[in-house]
């Protein structure tokens, strides 16, 4: 029993350290491009890494952030930047709808819905990328279909990125040393699992001769580094 807790405990703490190492190389290199140039390569590196770590490969987590970093300025930019741009204006719509009172409400709720979707998608991008080999184009769209077509993972994943939003709003700190961190592994661990569920699901199908365009995503994950 001692040493079950103990291997538990051990393993929490180095999660932990991974998600605070993760936060201070995503703010780290989202700086170093200047971030509108930064913060695309610097998320693509950051799930990158994290998938790996969750799957027990090896890594030389600095060096490797580095390296991905520089690989991903374009296609991590061409992929993340979208996202992140759509979603600030959404949000940045919503508070100016909020602050303009009830005369605005109708604008507001539809802005926050369409906030809600965004965000659901969104959580699915991070991950997509770093496991499945797609064109730049389909992530976004295989991400709609797959937030559309498991609305419960959905929920879920907003569930963890509200939770995380509200946790740091209360401790500010937490921005600066695991917010991120935290946000991309737990949503990482969580889209890994969908992602094997989905692909059981197709194998079944696969089994029972289902047309080809029910594929949600490619079954293999092409993408290992």
């Amino acid at each position: 029993m001692t040493e079950h807790w103990t291997s538990r405990l051990h393993s929490t703490c180095s999660v932990l350290a991974w998600c605070a190492l993760i936060n201070v190389l995503v703010l780290a290199f989202t700086v170093l491009g200047g971030v509108i140039f930064g913060i695309g390569p610097a998320l693509a590196a950051a799930f990158t890494l994290t998938r790996r770590y969750i799957q027990g490969y090896g890594i030389r987590t600095v060096r490797d952030f580095a390296t991905i970093w520089r690989r991903e300025l374009f296609r991590g930019t061409a992929v993340m930047l979208p996202v992140l741009v759509v979603t600030m204006t959404l949000w940045s719509n919503y508070s100016l709808f909020t602050g303009l009172g009830p005369d605005a409400s109708a604008a507001r709720l539809a802005t926050l819905a369409a906030l809600v979707v965004l965000a659901g998608i969104a959580a699915y991008v991070g991950p997509m990328y770093a496991h499945f080999d797609l064109p730049l184009r389909m992530y976004a769209w295989q991400a709609s279909r797959f937030a559309l077509a498991y609305p419960a993972s959905t929920i879920i994943l907003l569930f963890v990125l509200a939770a995380t939003t509200f946790v740091t709003a209360v401790f500010p700190v937490l921005l600066l040393t695991i917010s991120a961190g935290a946000w991309i592994y737990l949503s990482t661990w969580l889209c890994l699992r969908f992602f094997a569920e989905n692909d059981a699901k197709l194998a079944d199908q696969t089994l029972a001769g289902p047309p080809a365009d029910q594929r949600i995503l490619p079954a293999e994950p092409l993408r290992i580094h």
